[in-house]
Formats: structure tokens, C-alpha cells, sequence
């Protein structure tokens, strides 16, 4: 049990250290952020993966809880490392970002400047939804690819952060708001509800549809 959770904080400290890395340190344009977010949980999803089942995402393991894929003691403790993990790498992201002398305040967090609480929710929910279909679907005993599901995986990451990038961040995952949240502080912090929220509903939409439309648990 100790190995699975240690695999979702490592898994996850490394999807949030190397993904807002690319934003901070990095100064990528949406490209650059997307391929290093889709690789950053590409490359931890067969290192861990075989663990754990590589979740590195609340909503990702709500999903399984729906579905029964993971029971609940589990998904608890896999929750809890998750947000950890990305907690203790948004941390080394502040101290990387500081011996640089750049603004310690800007650390890859996600919020949505330009657009309505409203259509935020609506991108995130949505985003979040796609995403928890295809992983879902691809590790799917009756008709996933186990052997290409971390690709296919983190090109669709990559991808639906192109979509969401410049209108919300493109969080899809409460614990990569979490971390660099609780450290940026301001209004990413004062919206942070949402990125909890609306990836959890996205995820919930995800599951009922894709076990009772997809047959992806039989």
C-alpha cells in the first residue's frame, strides 16, 4: 500500500515540477507547456504506472472510485499523495523561481483573467471530461491498449492543454492548481474552488458516461 501511494506523490510531484517548470523557468510559449505537461505524465505513467496505475490526479482517481476500480481506503490515500506531491514540487518550483530573482508569485498557477467564472467552469468541466474518457477508455479491461495507454494519454494531456491554456490555465487536475496555489496566493488562490470543483464533476460525468455508454467496465 506504501509503495502505490509514494508512486501517485512521485508521479505527481513530477508531472507539477517539470509541467510549471516549462511556464517559470522555461518561459514556454503554449506548445512548449502542453508537450512538457503530456510527456511529464507520460514518462511517470510507465514508471509508476505499473504501481499504482498511475492516477497523479484526484479526478482521475474519483473516476476509478465510481467505477470501482480502486476501493475507497485507497483512493483516499492516493488523493492525499497527490496533493502532497504536487505541493512539495510547486515548493521547489518557488525556491528555483527565487534564485532566478523572478517573481516568486508567478508559479504556473492556473485562473482564468479573461473569461467569466461561468465559462471557466464550463471549459474545465468539459476539458476535464474529454480526458477522463479517453484514460478511462484506453485502460479499459474489455477494449484499452495497456501497452499504449500512457501515449495515448499524454498527447491528450498535450492536447487539451493547447484547447485550455490561454482560457483557464488548463488545470484538469485539482491537485496541479492545488500546489502552485497555495504558494502564488491572490486571485488563483481566491478561485481555487473551482479548479477543485469543476474537474471533479467533469471526472463524475466521465465515469457514468463511459461505464454506461462505453461499456468501459465490463
Amino acid at each position: 500500500m506504501l509503495r502505490k501511494y509514494l508512486s501517485e506523490f512521485l508521479g505527481t510531484f513530477f508531472l507539477i515540477l517539470l509541467g510549471t517548470s516549462a511556464v517559470t523557468i522555461a518561459k514556454g510559449d503554449t506548445l512548449t507547456i502542453a508537450i512538457a505537461f503530456g510527456l511529464a505524465i507520460t514518462i511517470s505513467a510507465y514508471a509508476f504506472g505499473g504501481i499504482s496505475g498511475g492516477h497523479f490526479n484526484p479526478a482521475v482517481t474519483t473516476a476509478m472510485l465510481i467505477n470501482k476500480r480502486i476501493s475507497a481506503m485507497d483512493a483516499v490515500g492516493y488523493i492525499i499523495s497527490q496533493v502532497l506531491g504536487a505541493t512539495v514540487a510547486s515548493l521547489f518550483v518557488k525556491i528555483f523561481v527565487g534564485a532566478l530573482k523572478l517573481p516568486t508569485n508567478q508559479l504556473g498557477q492556473t485562473d482564468f483573467p479573461k473569461i467569466s467564472g461561468g465559462v471557466a467552469f464550463l471549459v474545465e468541466v468539459l476539458a476535464t471530461f474529454m480526458f477522463l474518457m479517453i484514460i478511462l477508455n484506453v485502460t479499459s479491461k474489455d477494449h484499452g491498449d495497456a501497452h499504449f495507454a500512457g501515449l495515448v494519454i499524454g498527447v491528450s494531456l498535450s492536447l487539451l492543454i493547447v484547447f485550455a491554456l490561454n482560457l483557464t490555465g488548463a488545470s484538469l487536475n485539482p491537485a496541479r492548481s492545488f500546489g502552485p496555489a497555495i504558494f502564488a496566493g491572490g486571485s488563483a488562490l481566491k478561485h481555487l474552488w473551482l479548479y477543485i470543483i469543476a474537474p471533479e464533476v467533469g471526472a463524475v460525468l466521465a465515469a457514468y458516461c463511459s461505464r454506461f455508454f462505453l461499456g468501459s467496465e465490463a
